[in-house]
This record gives structure tokens, C-alpha cells and sequence, in this order.
């Protein structure tokens, strides 16, 4: 691949099902790659579930070779035992790409799908029309998880060369722990 040429995973992390989507940028210009969910509801064992989660993620990085991974922040609800879930989904997912020095990117919800649909209100639908739509997908899949990936690809690539509002990004574990120091338990 050139230096003009990226490949940006988007993940939206979850634990009943983890969609993820791939898009190549060639000179500027998004191309679509890949669109898929992982079904986790299956396995009652939540460990389970996290290993599952953590070996796709390896298995699309060392497939794609991904440059980058954008992945959706958890979003702050009432339920504290869900919120757990899905932030250590996400945490799995985030180990994996560390683990094989990919540079990640969070985004919040809202931030997503300001950048999909101009309203950061949207609905999984009007995303998923608007990036059917801008990507020129024929078809969307009947559950919307794996476009909730794919657009936290596209958000990352919208983003890409902005300072200002850009989610954390971590390039591998020293930088994840310089910018984490306060949550770091030193004994």
C-alpha cells in the first residue's frame, strides 16, 4: 500500500453483538471494504463473550491490516451493571488493537452521528441511510450494530487531520498509560 493509502477499522463495541465495518482511504477518498457484525448472544458466559470479542479483533486486524481503529465510546446510562458490560467490551476490543500496535481512536455516540448525518440525535437508521448512501452500499444489513461500526470508521476518516474535538487516541500501551497516569494504581 502507498503512503496516500489507510485502512480504518470502526468498531461498536457490545456484548450481545459487536459490529465492526472497514474503509479503505485512497488519496482522499473513502472506499467501502467490509461490513459485518459479530453475534454474541449465543454464549451465556460473559468471559466468554470478552475472549470472542478480543480474537475477532485480532483476526480483522491481522486479516486488513487496519492503519487505524475508530471505536464507540460507551455512552454514560442509568444501568450500571450495562454500562460495565459494554466498557469492558470495549476495553477487549481496545486491548486487541494495542496488543498488535494499531493506533485507536474513540468517539462519542453523538460525535458519530454529528459527523454521519449532521444531527448528533440521529437514529441507527438515518445513519445507516446515510452511509448507504455516501458509500454507495446496495443493501443494509437487518441488524444496524455493523453499520454502528462502519460509521465510527467513516467519523474517524471525516475527522482525520482536525486537532480540535478528535476522540483519545492511543498508538500502544506507553501511550495509553502516560495519558491514563491518574487511573494507574502504583503499589
Amino acid at each position: 500500500m502507498s503512503k496516500s493509502e489507510r485502512i480504518i477499522l470502526g468498531i461498536d463495541p457490545g456484548t450481545t453483538i459487536m459490529g465492526f465495518g472497514l474503509i479503505k482511504v485512497v488519496d482522499k477518498k473513502m472506499e467501502f471494504m467490509l461490513l459485518n457484525e459479530l453475534q454474541l448472544s449465543k454464549y451465556d458466559d460473559h468471559y466468554k463473550r470478552l475472549k470472542l470479542i478480543f480474537d475477532r479483533t485480532i483476526e480483522l486486524i491481522d486479516n486488513y491490516h487496519p492503519d487505524e481503529i475508530a471505536i464507540e465510546a460507551p455512552f454514560f446510562g442509568k444501568n450500571v451493571q450495562s454500562m460495565l458490560k459494554l466498557g469492558r467490551a470495549q476495553g477487549v476490543a481496545m486491548a486487541a488493537g494495542l496488543s498488535r500496535e494499531v493506533t485507536i481512536t474513540e468517539y462519542a455516540p453523538k460525535k458519530i452521528k454529528m459527523a454521519i448525518t449532521g444531527n448528533g440525535n440521529a437514529s441507527k437508521e438515518q445513519v445507516a441511510k446515510m452511509l448507504q448512501s455516501t458509500l454507495g452500499l446496495k443493501t443494509l444489513p437487518k441488524n444496524l450494530d455493523s453499520t454502528d461500526g462502519l460509521a465510527a470508521a467513516v467519523c474517524h476518516f471525516y475527522n482525520s487531520g482536525k486537532t480540535i474535538g478528535v476522540g483519545k487516541s492511543y498508538s500502544g500501551w506507553d501511550s495509553f498509560v502516560k495519558q491514563n497516569e491518574k487511573r494507574i494504581n502504583k503499589q
